[in-house]
């Protein structure tokens, strides 16, 4: 329960932050790492916001189950990330591959492939301005 506390506690100040750029979190648990890139809001959407973000997995590390209520663009940089939504199978995305999380899904794995090297991968997700970057889904 404490690393799923951490987690929320992670996406709820990742809402709140006003200079995303100087933003790093490492769990200290050997969870993923998180680092917001760029947080705007868009001109041509109001009450929209992007957010770029990268998540790095250490050897064998996962996050855990959630969902974002806004839609997410996911590129693997480096290494083998699983990621798996609700009612679907689980895939193996390889570094230069991408997928798509329409807004709501529920994400039950993402995970670095590998027991011995890292993973990384970019995340764009464009949302509410006010909603949090993810929810905690409980399986």
């Amino acid at each position: 329960m404490r690393n799923l506390k951490t987690l929320t506690t992670l996406f709820a100040g990742l809402a709140l932050l006003n200079n995303p750029l100087a933003f790093a979190h490492d769990a200290g648990d050997g969870k993923e790492q998180v680092t917001v890139l760029q947080e705007q809001a868009l001109l041509n959407a109001p009450g929209k916001k992007a957010l770029m973000l990268t998540v790095t997995y250490a050897p064998g590390r996962r996050s855990q189950a959630h969902s974002h209520p806004g839609s997410v663009l996911a590129y693997v940089v480096e290494g083998e990330v699983i990621s798996q939504l609700k009612g679907q199978e689980p895939r193996v995305y390889k570094a230069g591959e991408t997928w798509y999380e329409p807004a709501g899904s529920v994400h039950l794995q993402s995970r670095n492939a590998s027991e011995s090297k890292p993973a990384k991968l970019v995340a764009w997700i464009l949302q509410d301005e006010k909603d949090a970057v993810l929810e905690p889904y409980e399986q």
